[in-house]
């Protein structure tokens, strides 16, 4: 695999984990405020950022979905 090909793999494989670790965090994050009572929007929206950062800055030490 050339290093083209490598690093499009991995960016898409980074931002597929990504977003979908945004989403989870953001559904977790609602359903416990809706259960409370009161969504806060605002921390629903940032903590899903955060997560979503973090997937990213995890996926550099390595994604199994792409070979090296």
């Amino acid at each position: 695999m050339n290093r083209q090909t490598y690093w499009k793999k991995w960016i898409k494989a980074a931002l597929m984990r990504s977003v979908r670790t945004m989403a989870q965090t953001a559904l977790a994050s609602a359903g416990t405020g809706a259960a409370l009572g009161q969504v806060n929007w605002v921390f629903v929206c940032s903590s899903a950022a955060l997560a979503g950062l973090l997937s990213l800055l995890t996926s550099v030490a390595g994604l199994p979905e792409v070979e090296a």
